[in-house]
Formats: structure tokens, C-alpha cells, sequence
């Protein structure tokens, strides 16, 4: 008998953050293959004796081929049993969830899929900001900041990307940034837009550093660190200190 698999999302971190359906998901899984950012404290709620297996991915890290990660999900869910797939944020929002959909279906596997809270939300609430604002800021825009190669996407639509009416949220983006920052530049949008550097969001090392994109192209040319991030810039990268 054919096991099930929950795709959950983590949130950005924040065990508190987790809806109630994904603790129950995980204090009943009898595997959890995890991301790294989806690891920490969350794994803390996985029920004693379930195999914790790490399967995330980190720019400039050795990582498990997403292939590899495929066949890892079937393999569990082919041995019965409740298998748990938890990814960071929402594995909808750039977390390769349709690769997995597509391996399961394949295999004749049945799965459901447990929302989490995206990063960005995250992020915009622990700076005090919204990410729409009457009149002026209408659309919100997720894009990331790198392909394959980990370099800036050549197909980029940089005139939307350049609209300062938008509120703008960069993933993965910390790198290309400048490279990024130059070209929007070029296509019109003021270098003192108002942009925010969110790093570590929903973690005891979160950081949250507002700039201008210009200024944050500048510090990111000298120094990437660490850290995950998320780049917001807009009429909405601005709000109280965190």
C-alpha cells in the first residue's frame, strides 16, 4: 500500500507561524524531507522517531540535484506511511513544487498541499509595511533575481520590473542585484527608489536594512553575506524601524 505525501509550507521560520494543518501534518509524519531554510525549531514539532532527511538547496552550497529530491519523495511514499515535504515560505512561491507534483503524479502517488505563509508577507509585516497602498502602489510583483546559473535571468521584463507604482519583491536576488539595479536604472526607475534589504526573515538573526536601490546596489556590490534575503523596493519599502 502506497503512502501520501503532505507538501507543507513552512513559513519563513517562525514556528509560530505554521498554520494548525501543517503541525498536525508534522506531528503524524513518519518522514519529513526538509529544506534548509525549513529546518531549525520547526522540526522540533516532527513526531520522535520520523526520519528527518535534508533535502535543501542553497546558493553556493553543495545541494542534492532536484532529481535526486524526486526520487527520494517517491522512494518514501512507495514504502507507506505518512511522508511530510516541507518547504520553506510557500512551495508554490519559487520552491519548485511542480518538479515533485509532477514525480508523484507520475508515479501514481497521492499528495495534498498545506499553504504556508510566504516570505515577503512575512517580511513586509515584520517591517511595519504593507505591499499595497490606495492609489499609489496598485501591484505587487514576485520575481527572482537568479536561473539555473545563478546569474540574472536575461529575460527579465524590466520595463514592469521598472515601474515605480509597484512594489517590487526580488528572491534569490542578493548577487545580481547591482547588475539588476543598473538595468532598472537605465529603464527609468529613480535611483533613490526606497528599497529594503530583508534578511534571515522570521529567524533570531533577522535583519532588516532600508536603503535606496541605488544605495542597496552599492552595498551589495561589496558585500552579499550570508544571509538569506529577500530585496523589496517601491512606493512600499518604507516603515517603521524593527
Amino acid at each position: 500500500m502506497s503512502g501520501f505525501v503532505s507538501f507543507l509550507g513552512a513559513g519563513p521560520g517562525d514556528p509560530e507561524l505554521l498554520t494548525l494543518k501543517a503541525l498536525d501534518r508534522l506531528k503524524r509524519a513518519d518522514a519529513v524531507l526538509f529544506d534548509d531554510l525549513a529546518s531549525g525549531p520547526i522540526l522540533g514539532h516532527a513526531r520522535a522517531g520520523a526520519d528527518l532527511v535534508a533535502v535543501g538547496k542553497r546558493a553556493g552550497r553543495p545541494s542534492p540535484k532536484q532529481d535526486h529530491v524526486n526520487r527520494l519523495l517517491v522512494d518514501y511514499a512507495r514504502q507507506g506511511g505518512r511522508v511530510v515535504r516541507l518547504k520553506a515560505g510557500d512551495g508554490g512561491v519559487f520552491g519548485r513544487l511542480e518538479e515533485e507534483l509532477t514525480a508523484l503524479r507520475e508515479a501514481g502517488l497521492p499528495f495534498e498541499i498545506v499553504p504556508g505563509i510566504p516570505s515577503p508577507l512575512a517580511a513586509a509585516a515584520a517591517a511595519g509595511i504593507p505591499l499595497t497602498r490606495r492609489l499609489t502602489a496598485r501591484r505587487v510583483q514576485f520575481v527572482t533575481g537568479a536561473d539555473t546559473s545563478g546569474q540574472l535571468p536575461p529575460d527579465l521584463n524590466l520595463s514592469a520590473l521598472a515601474d515605480p507604482t509597484a512594489c517590487t519583491v526580488i528572491f534569490m536576488g542578493k548577487r545580481s542585484f547591482p547588475a539588476l539595479a543598473e538595468a532598472l536604472i537605465a529603464h527609468g526607475l529613480p535611483p533613490a527608489t526606497p528599497a529594503m534589504l530583508a534578511e534571515a526573515v522570521g529567524t533570531p538573526e533577522q535583519c532588516l536594512t532600508r536603503s535606496t536601490v541605488a544605495g542597496l546596489a552599492a552595498q551589495l556590490a561589496q558585500d552579499i553575506g550570508t544571509k538569506p534575503a529577500l530585496i523589496f523596493y517601491g512606493p512600499l519599502a518604507e516603515g517603521s524601524d524593527d
